[in-house]
């Protein structure tokens, strides 16, 4: 086998195992063992390692010494950090693209599918409609780095809005997205990083309230 075709199953692994983890087929706190893993899906230890450990390097898994990786459920302290990442990458790109004035198709269609969902929507397609609002806007300042580093950080933001969104509600999200892109639209710079502030601040403070309130 080339090493290519080994590193696409490797990939083609971690895609699967990452879909898991966000849709909570993998709830938090369980164990991903690379045996398990390994005669479940008809691969190599190897391959399963390797899986494993390019999802403990985006955040969706953490592993200890002589332990298993497992799900992380996110504490306070989390998701600050998580947002304490975010939200200068997201203000900037609040900021470059309402002194342009651009105009983000892409951002509108997303608050237009996350609007008219219905209310039974399952929360792995809101979560969708709401990072494709935010995805979009990294798009369009076309920085080949902020989206590395956006993207960096992206599946930890899914893992945070997987197990807490339901707290957020669909019509406040889509609401706030509206907002920002007027503001981006309007050329009004002072309000577009100001409304994407509030918008990830507070997103990040009603998760850790939550978190407290269950603990």
């Amino acid at each position: 086998m080339s090493v290519l075709s080994t590193v696409s199953i490797v990939d083609a692994l971690a895609q699967r195992l990452r879909e898991q983890v966000l849709d909570g087929e993998i709830p938090p706190n369980e164990t991903v063992a690379e045996t398990e893993i390994a005669a479940t899906y008809g691969v190599s230890r190897p391959t399963a390692k390797g899986a494993i450990v390019t999802l403990v390097n985006s955040g969706l898994l953490r592993r200890e010494a002589n332990r298993p990786a497992y799900v992380p459920e996110l504490t306070a302290h989390d998701i600050f950090d998580i947002y304490r990442v975010r939200i200068p990458l997201e203000v900037e790109v609040a900021r470059t693209l309402a002194s342009q004035r651009a105009s983000v198709p892409a951002a509108q269609t997303a608050v237009a599918e996350l609007q008219a969902l219905p209310d039974e929507t399952a929360t792995s397609q809101l979560i969708a409609a709401d990072l494709r609002f935010h995805r979009a806007l990294i798009a369009a300042v076309d920085s080949p780095r902020l989206t590395r580093h956006y993207n960096g950080i992206l599946d930890e933001v899914h893992l945070a809005m997987k197990q807490y969104w339901r707290i957020l509600g669909q019509e406040k999200i889509a609401s706030e997205h509206a907002q920002i892109l007027r503001a981006i639209q309007s050329g009004n710079v002072t309000r577009a990083t100001k409304t994407m502030r509030d918008h990830l601040e507070g997103a990040a403070r009603i998760f850790a309230e939550e978190i407290a309130q269950s603990a």
